[in-house]
This record gives structure tokens, C-alpha cells and sequence, in this order.
């Protein structure tokens, strides 16, 4: 039975990664660690807290004696390396933390992984990372996996920065490593400080809905659980030393995605036609925002049989659908009183 470290795994998108490999493959033994910041939640993984092959332990990635000790404790094959600070606008407010947490937090792994892996036979780090490292796009063209790179924002320099030690300890090392970058994730279990789950969650509280400038960024969106597949098949099937990008052939205006959303939300909740659009309020563009991203993903779809399986309109109600289902999982997150969660279930 293989071992396999999930950084990050009560987070947003490594909470879907955490519950697929545990669910598919029960002869790996899936340890998760989380720091369990505000953005990551254990309700997430309520569904596999028993599960035989599942672990969770509370740690932080930026403490190199905490994560050299976790190593010598289990005898990890593989790295998923998900655990990351992600909201741009919190980078602007506070860039260091993005560095402890993107850039340290990553090496400490990486140098742990060198240090205990013996041999580097049948091992692996895999790196998840963002479109954003390879800056703005103009009208036309998509970023591929040989587009230079040119962060704008505190956060995506942070995520390059990781890029760049990732592939320095493969060259230096021989470190067995694949990263895949990934367009912006929408789907179940989303903070709601990204764009989508803080519309549906003021739409639903009847409160304004900001949008940065005249809302004409454009972006493409990659629904998380077709983002949890390409991440299962990279690991299985990657190539070492390879990138792969992830994409959803989604690009939409963000102003046109929230219309879209009011108009998806008015149904649901049997309100007249256009009284969420009323909500829309357009406030000072961001520091720095970056026009446009759109992701290449023929590599992943030519070498590895991956492409996405929905489009925004199917996974947009998917995503309302499960936020209005589960409106105790947004109204504890919103306020803090998930936390305790972790005590319940810990005893600590």
C-alpha cells in the first residue's frame, strides 16, 4: 500500500482531490495535512472521516522541523502539493504571507523529499499551480505550457517562484516532479471570497454584488471536480519533469458571468426575472488586474486523454444548486463556526 501526502487537503479543490483518491483507490493510504486557515474546512471531508485509507493531521508547511518530523513518521511515495495561499487581493494586502506560505512552504516539501527519499525509484512531488504566473492575456491568443512567464500580482509571483524551485530541484536532483497549472476553479465547497460563491451567497442575503471596474476581465473556469480527474491522471500518468495545463474552454466576462448567475439564481429562489441583476455594483478595479486568461489544454488532452466534461452553464447549476442545498455548510463558513469542527472531531 503506497502512501500519499495531500497538502492542503481541506481546502477547496484538495478537499475533491482527498475524497476521489480515497474513494478510487483504496490501497493508498491518503494522509492530509492542513494547516486549516479560513479557507480550509474538515466538513469537506466529512463524507471519508472513517475511511480506513484516510488520515488527517493539522500541521503547517511553512515549519520545515514540523514537516522533516511528519516525514520520518510516515513513509510518504508521493507528494500532492496543493496547500497554498490563493486570493489575489488579500496578496496585495499582505504579500510576505504568500511568500512563507507559496515559496517556503514549498521548499520545505522539497527539501524533505530529497532528504527521505532514499531512492527517488517509484516517488513523485506533484505541484498544482495557476494560470496566473504567466500574467494577462490580450484580446487573442492562450497561454501553452512554453508561454514565458510574467506574474503581475504578489500572489502569482509567489506561485512562479514555487514553479521555479519545483523544476530547479528536478534539474539539480534528479527530483521526480510534474506540475500542472490550472485556470480558475468554480464548483461545491468554494470560500466565499472568490467570485461565484460570494455572488451566490449575497444574491441569497439580497446584498450588492461587487464587480471589480466595468467587469470586462475575462477568465476561463475549470469546474473543480473535472479539475480533481486531470489531477488523478497526471499523478497516474504524467510524464516526470513534465507540465500540463489544465483548462475548461469556459471564457467568460466576469460581467456576463454574473448575469448569467442572477439570472440562474432568480429561478432557483422564484424571484422575478432581472431583481437579482439590481444587486450589481461596479467599485474600484483591482491593483494590478491582469485582462485575460486562457488556458492551452491540448497537451493534457493529446498525451493523457483528459478534457473537461461540462460546460459553465451545467457546472454554474451544479455549483448553485449544491451552495442552495447547503446553505448550513455557507452560513458556518461565513461566520467562523466551522472551526469548531476540527475540536469535535479531534478532541483537541
Amino acid at each position: 500500500m503506497k502512501t500519499i501526502l495531500i497538502t492542503g487537503g481541506a481546502g477547496f479543490i484538495g478537499s475533491h482531490v482527498v475524497r476521489r483518491f480515497v474513494e478510487k483507490y483504496p490501497r493508498l493510504q491518503i494522509i492530509n495535512l492542513d494547516a486549516l486557515t479560513y479557507a480550509g474546512n474538515l466538513e469537506n471531508l466529512e463524507s471519508i472521516h472513517d475511511a480506513d485509507n484516510y488520515s488527517f493531521v493539522k500541521g503547517d508547511i511553512t515549519d520545515p522541523e514540523f514537516i522533516d518530523e511528519l516525514f520520518i513518521d510516515h513513509p510518504f511515495d508521493a507528494v500532492i502539493h496543493l496547500a497554498a495561499e490563493s486570493h489575489v487581493d488579500r496578496s496585495i494586502k499582505d504579500p510576505l504571507a504568500f511568500v512563507r506560505t507559496n515559496v517556503i512552504g514549498t521548499m520545505n516539501l522539497l527539501n524533505s523529499c530529497r532528504d527521505h527519499w532514499a531512492s527517488y525509484e517509484g516517488k513523485l512531488f506533484y505541484h498544482i499551480s495557476t494560470d496566473e504566473v504567466y500574467g494577462s492575456l490580450g484580446e487573442e491568443g492562450l497561454f501553452t505550457e512554453s508561454t514565458s512567464y510574467d506574474p503581475k500580482s504578489p500572489y502569482s509571483a509567489s506561485k512562479a517562484a514555487s514553479d521555479h524551485l519545483v523544476r530547479a530541484y528536478h534539474n539539480t536532483y534528479g527530483l521526480p516532479v510534474v506540475i500542472s497549472n490550472c485556470s480558475n476553479n468554480y464548483g461545491p465547497n468554494q470560500f466565499p471570497e472568490k467570485l461565484i460563491p460570494l455572488a451566490i451567497n449575497n444574491i441569497r442575503n439580497n446584498k450588492t454584488i461587487p464587480v471589480y471596474g466595468k467587469g470586462e476581465n475575462i477568465r476561463d473556469w475549470l469546474f473543480v471536480e473535472d479539475h480533481a480527474v486531470a489531477i488523478d491522471t497526471i499523478f497516474h500518468h504524467g510524464q516526470t519533469g513534465k507540465t500540463y495545463n489544465v483548462g475548461g474552454k469556459n471564457e467568460w466576462k466576469n460581467i456576463d458571468l454574473i448575469k448569467l448567475l442572477c439570472r440562474v439564481m432568480d429561478k432557483k429562489l422564484n424571484r422575478e426575472p432581472g431583481t437579482s441583476e439590481k444587486l450589481i455594483t461596479f467599485v474600484k478595479d483591482r491593483a494590478g488586474h491582469d485582462l485575460r486568461y486562457a488556458i492551452d489544454s491540448s497537451k493534457i488532452e493529446k498525451d493523457l486523454g483528459w478534457e473537461p466534461s461540462v460546460n459553465f452553464e451545467q457546472g454554474l447549476e451544479k455549483t448553485v444548486d449544491w451552495y442552495l442545498e447547503n446553505s448550513k455548510w455557507l452560513n458556518n463558513v461565513t461566520s467562523g463556526a466551522y472551526s469548531s469542527y476540527y475540536d469535535k472531531m479531534y478532541g483537541n
